[in-house]
Formats: C-alpha cells, structure tokens, sequence
C-alpha cells in the first residue's frame, strides 16, 4: 500500500507540515506508524481526504454546460499576434493556458486581471506516475 509521510502529504495537499500534524492530532486524517516507527499517512485515507477538502470555486457565468471540468481563475497574461493569442488564467493551484484566436480574446474583452472560466473538454487524458514502469 502507498504511504506518505507528512511532509509529503503536506506538498501534496498544499498546507504546511503543521497542518497536517494538527489534521492527524485531531483525528481528521488517519495516521500509522511505518515499520521504522515513522509517521506516514495511507495514501488511500490521503485521496479520500484530498477529495473530501476540494471545493471548486463557483463558476459565475450561470451558464449550463456538459462539461465537467470548468476551472474558475484570474487572467494572467496574454501574448497576442494579429491572428492567435495565447491566454494563460490561475485556477487556484492550476495553471491553464489556452490558445485561441485574437478576434475571441477582444470580443471576451479578455485582459490580464479578468475573472474566467478555463473548461476543458478533452477525449484523452494522459495518467503518469513517478517512477512508474511502461
């Protein structure tokens, strides 16, 4: 079974060490000596807590969709020709970039600072492991 040590729990999460050590001290998140006698978090317990924690941002557009996958973030840059532009927005720890034409960037009245929703909708999604074998 995967096991994380705190620190490791804590990177991935996105808090600090001691946010961890309180949520295990406090009985929210479930944690287990290894067999050196370290603390480590079962990596099932980690995803299930992970899961549990996630709150999306609502999206304000009021808008209906099939698509699941709506990222609500802040535009950070923009680079722009005459034809393409390429828009980059920060979906809280997620970056998203987006190429689109320039006549869609003016026409949303896109500028670095404007509130989006990056929605990705894709008919492959590729899963990688650290370490993993092919």
């Amino acid at each position: 079974m995967t096991q994380f040590r705190i620190a490791e729990a804590a990177r991935l999460l996105g808090v600090s060490d001691d946010t961890v050590r309180r949520w295990t001290d406090g009985g929210a998140l479930p944690v287990e000596a290894d067999t050196s006698g370290r603390k480590v978090i079962a990596g099932a317990d980690l995803a299930s807590f992970a899961r549990a924690q996630a709150h999306a941002t609502p999206d304000p557009s009021g808008v209906g969709r099939s698509a699941r996958n709506r990222f609500v973030g802040l535009v950070t840059d923009i680079q722009s020709d005459k034809v393409m532009s390429q828009v980059e927005v920060q979906c809280g720890p997620h970056r998203v970039v987006s190429l689109m034409s320039t006549e869609a960037v003016n026409e949303l009245a896109l500028e670095v600072g404007s509130l989006a929703v990056a929605v990705v909708k894709a008919t492959h999604i590729i899963v990688e492991t650290p370490g993993g074998t092919a």
